[in-house]
């Protein structure tokens, strides 16, 4: 006995569909209307976050073991939706287990959440179910997210503590020139001495910030969203994801991590058994920057003119020359996914030693910065006050 829903104009259209696939319907009815939405539901929708890295990975190790038991994937979706906890997949997996009921391959169900499952995930998927290797390409994909999601929880943990400083100075500087300098100014204005270059520099500045304070919160905030809305547009992004690789000391690092992330997925996608042409197209896309996926599109264009794999990565200008003679080698030897599995782990582990020597090579930076900020500081606080100790001791 199944039971499932389907799309169609009338009762005879969806018996047809059914009994071309194989099933013979003994009862048709038309589904209920959509019922209004709860306050509860909304609640619901409002307060739902959308899947981690670490949600798509334990889903896909997951449906790599219940593969591998040979449950069919209909059961296997089933068994997910009561045990997974995040709600906005859960709404997607019973999304795909009514797209599988209705004739769908999983491949097919999985493209039509590309907010979820993105193009390197949903082509290794359809390899999986060409060749019959599905399991496989679930244990393919968990491992990758697995990678990825170590590679970025170790980027936060080197830039928590720099990140967490520029707050703290930033958060002090605001307090110092909305309320601690105007209330020595008061001081000083009292005694009616003449004032050191340092402290009338520390003044004006908080006189600043002190009337434009409400001008200055609103740039803040509409700098913040104009950034934010040029980055949603195609050009922005661009131009930032290009922008973020010339960063002074984070930036080469970020360019590492993207070629690793670049290097892994390739790897994978051949090892999978994607065509070279389609598996660069599709890493184009999961690359997580523009500016890269435009290069490695580019490769896909020279390959197809006859250029050869190695040829049209060295004119990129991406890849170091021990990159690109590893390419070579595997493409004189037929195993660049082997090849480019190396050159993955030969990023990573500079990505992974860069990021433990990162708080060491900001930590003087941030040390200077917050020590000139006491200087100033000091010298425009402490130098008036000396001036009347001596205005005292001369009356």
């Amino acid at each position: 006995m199944v039971e499932g829903m389907l799309e169609g104009g009338s009762p005879d259209a969806v018996a047809s569909q059914l009994l071309n696939s194989g099933v013979t319907p003994i009862d048709i009815k038309e589904a209920p209307a959509a019922q209004p939405t709860t306050v509860q539901e909304a609640f619901t929708r409002l307060t739902s976050r959308p899947p981690e890295l670490t949600d798509l990975m334990m889903f896909s190790r997951q449906m790599y073991t219940l593969m591998r038991s040979g449950i069919p994937i209909n059961r296997a979706i089933s068994a997910l939706i009561e045990s997974t906890r995040n709600a906005e997949l859960v709404e997607t997996l019973r999304d795909i287990q009514v797209d599988l009921e209705s004739g769908r391959d999983l491949g097919s169900s999985l493209s039509r959440h590309p907010g979820i499952f993105s193009t390197l995930y949903v082509s290794m998927i359809r390899v999986g179910e060409n060749t019959g290797r599905l399991d496989e390409s679930f244990l393919r994909v968990s491992q990758y997210l697995e990678r990825e999601r170590d590679t970025r929880e170790r980027i936060k943990s080197a830039l928590r503590y720099p990140v967490f400083v520029v707050v703290a100075i930033s958060f002090a500087l605001a307090v110092i020139n909305l309320w601690v300098v105007p209330a020595f100014r008061r001081v000083f204005e009292r005694a009616n001495v003449e004032l050191p270059l340092p402290t009338r520099i520390l003044i004006a500045t908080s006189d600043f910030f002190v009337a434009n304070w409400p001008l200055l919160l609103l740039a803040l905030v509409a700098v913040v969203v104009g950034f934010r809305a040029y980055v949603g547009t195609e050009q922005g992004r661009y131009r930032w994801d290009k922008a973020k690789l010339r960063l002074p000391i984070v930036g080469d690092l970020l360019n590492r991590a993207i070629l690793g992330r670049f290097a892994r997925s390739f790897s994978m996608a051949l090892g999978a058994g994607v065509p070279l042409i389609q598996a660069l197209t599709v890493v184009s896309r999961a690359v997580g920057n523009d500016y890269v996926g435009e290069h490695v599109a580019q490769m896909r264009t020279g390959i197809e003119r006859g250029d050869s794999l190695t040829r049209t990565a060295a004119i990129t200008g991406m890849f170091s020359p021990l990159v690109l003679q590893m390419l070579a080698i595997g493409e004189e030897t037929g195993s660049v996914d082997q090849l480019l599995e190396e050159v993955a782990g030969f990023y990573e582990r500079e990505v992974d030693y860069d990021l433990r020597n990162l708080s060491a090579v900001i930590e003087p930076i941030l040390i200077v910065a917050l020590g000139v900020m006491v200087l100033i500081l000091a010298l425009g606080v402490f130098l008036p006050m000396w001036e009347l100790m001596n205005v005292a001791r001369g009356g």
